[in-house]
């Protein structure tokens, strides 16, 4: 078995807009049971990279590997949670509706859901929690609720690696409470989280690792390692913020 079997695996990552790239020539390796943010400043790419992992988006070069097999396009491995401004929240579906999405890429269209699927959905909204709620619209949800909806459908299509867009913005803080106690127990189960993250006073409690962009990958590696105030300048242009706290609480 390969040593990136259970990895994933980028490299030489470049994605354009209109011929303008947006990320050049990025390239890392992340291992399964880690719970990993992608850092840099507005326009630095984090979204970009998300989306381009998860398929979304078409990589000028490069080319992204999982459990050492080569993937192209949408995978049912990979699930993209967007940010919480994305979604139409007043479209007329419930909480149920949006977690059965998750089994889309596992259904093709000429199979009906079975009780493998319905199963997997069950086991998803009470894993976030949600099953009391699974028949209330989503417009009727609060931003926390928001988030796990998505959290259960990423569950429920039994991804291995998810891919989350600044999950934790706008969240009081018994909400975002709730939210690492999930990605704790993903992170258990040898789930891969890569988070894109604003809040750099909160990564030492939240990550076991850090990617940080700037167009390009700035530097990458545990929270001891990468964490440090060079490399925050490197990516921001500046210091950032002094006393970096290296204690993990995640």
């Amino acid at each position: 078995m390969s040593a990136h079997s259970h990895s994933l695996v980028v490299e030489d990552l470049t994605v354009s807009y209109r011929r303008v790239p947006a990320l050049h020539h990025v390239g890392f390796s992340l291992s399964c049971g880690n719970c990993v943010a992608v850092l840099g400043p507005n326009g630095a790419g984090k979204s970009t990279l998300l989306k381009a992992l998860a398929g979304l988006l078409e990589m000028e070069t490069g080319s992204v590997s999982f459990h050492g097999r080569r993937m192209h396009g949408a995978s049912q491995e990979f699930a993209y949670l967007p940010q919480r401004e994305m979604v139409d929240w007043d479209f007329p579906t419930t909480v149920r509706g949006v977690v059965e999405m998750g089994r889309y890429l596992r259904v093709r269209w000429w199979r009906r859901f079975s009780k493998e699927d319905r199963n997997a959905v069950d086991a998803a909204l009470e894993a976030v929690q949600l099953t009391a709620l699974q028949d209330r619209q989503i417009s009727a949800l609060s931003g926390g609720q928001q988030q796990r909806v998505f959290l259960a459908r990423a569950l429920a299509q039994e991804a291995h690696v998810l891919l989350l867009d600044e999950p934790f913005t706008g969240l009081d803080q018994p909400s975002q409470e709730g939210l690492r106690g999930v990605f704790r127990r993903l992170r258990s189960e040898g789930k891969l989280l890569l988070i894109s993250h604003h809040d750099l006073q909160t990564v030492p409690e939240l990550f076991d690792g850090v990617l940080l962009l700037n167009g390009e990958l700035i530097a990458s590696g545990t929270v001891q390692e990468a964490f440090t105030q060079d490399n925050l300048a490197r990516t921001y242009g500046t210091r950032v913020f002094s006393g970096v706290n290296h204690g993990l609480a995640i």
